[in-house]
């Protein structure tokens, strides 16, 4: 019973830690590879006035910090960006929208998580497509093929407009995002901007673990006066915030899941030494010592509680795999309208902490019964036997 509480306790821990951490890598992917990718390169200055005037906050030369960047080992594709905001119309109505100029063929390749609901894509061929978000396209009654004028100040504080035609309809994780995005081809936006910069310089990784060691590399390379490293999680407040929230949620979780092992463990682990106080009588009195009979009672938990973490561990990984492999499915997170399909993912901290938690409560529990056991006389000990 004491092996089956242990073992049962490290395998739910496993399972309750790898759940939250698949949360919270399958949020960051998906913001990643729809919005901001691993990192980007801007202007100093532009995340704080950029969002208001983009066109102030202009990249000049970015070719040769792509050229610094993109021989970099961990570095898969240097992607540039022009961002912009302005009035979209379908010829009756207008709505505000936030847009970015990019190159088509490489955010194909970056955006795997952005779905596309009606038509296709932008390509390189696309000289005058617009690509929008899901509620863009819902309030300006917008399907592929509708065209639109694109209303935006320049570079030089004038107005202009440009034509174009809708070509596919995007969704992503974000609700908010969706609501006012649209997509334009680079060259398109650097016209209707009359600007040959760009404001943003994306970066993708071959691997998102890399991240933070790529941001302090280029940190130090770039001019801090120039220029400024923002990576993925520093992007959004969405994401820093939805994560503070499930791992309170979850944190709560984990800690019912602690108590209930540390209350089965120690039920039965006292069960199991009060049972045999009889045999401890007789232990000493063929002369072990109290303390001996004590550390023999603490070692035999400790064994114990090791081997059922060694349990807990194999039957938390084959379950975590078989449900992986199941997966399951879950609703939109918050702001969200895409639901996704969870896994549980294997973490080597996770494990660690389950297998300490099957050891500190297994030996934890046994102390107190083994010191009422040690400390009981001997005779009243040997009437046990019977």
């Amino acid at each position: 019973m004491a092996l089956a509480a242990i073992a049962l306790g490290v395998a739910s821990l496993i399972l309750s830690g790898g759940f939250v951490q698949d949360i919270v890598i399958q949020l960051g992917e998906a913001l990643i590879h729809s919005q901001s990718g691993h990192l980007q390169i801007n202007r100093r200055g532009f995340f704080e006035g950029g969002t208001r005037s983009p066109e102030k906050f202009m990249l000049d030369r970015p070719e040769p910090v792509r050229q610094l960047v993109s021989v970099m080992t961990e570095v898969d594709d240097v992607l540039a960006r022009v961002s912009f905001s302005g009035l979209l119309s379908n010829g009756r109505s207008d709505l505000a929208i936030i847009g970015e100029g990019i190159e088509p063929n490489r955010e194909v390749k970056l955006g795997t998580y952005l779905q596309v609901k009606a038509g296709r894509q932008l390509s390189d061929q696309d000289t005058y497509g617009i690509l929008i978000g899901n509620g863009v396209a819902r309030s300006l009654k917008l399907v592929p093929g509708d065209q639109v004028t694109l209303l935006v100040n320049t570079a030089g504080g004038a107005l202009n407009t440009l034509d174009l035609e809708v070509v596919g309809v995007f969704q992503t994780f974000s609700r908010d995002f969706d609501a006012r995005a649209v997509r334009i081809p680079l060259a398109a936006a650097q016209t209707l901007l009359d600007t040959p910069g760009v404001n943003t310089l994306v970066l993708s990784l071959k691997d998102t673990r890399a991240t933070a060691a790529v941001v302090d590399r280029l940190r130090q390379s770039l001019d801090p006066a120039q220029y400024e490293v923002k990576a993925w999680h520093e992007l959004s407040d969405f994401y820093e915030k939805t994560v503070d929230l499930y791992e309170r949620q979850f944190g709560v979780l984990r800690l019912i899941i602690l108590v209930m092992v540390l209350l089965s463990v120690a039920n039965s682990v006292n069960m199991t030494v009060m049972e045999r106080v009889g045999e401890f009588g007789t232990m000493m009195a063929l002369g072990n010592r109290r303390m001996h009979t004590f550390r023999l009672i603490v070692i035999e938990s400790a064994m114990l509680g090791l081997a059922g973490s060694a349990v807990g561990v194999a039957f938390g990984v084959a379950l975590a795999a078989a449900i992986s492999a199941v997966g399951i499915q879950m609703p939109p997170p918050p702001n969200a309208d895409l639901g996704y399909t969870a896994r549980i993912q294997i973490v080597s901290a996770e494990i660690a902490l389950a297998c300490a938690v099957g050891m500190a409560a297994t030996v934890g529990a046994a102390i107190l019964p083994a010191w009422r056991a040690t400390r009981m006389p001997v005779a009243e000990a040997l009437r046990q036997n019977g």
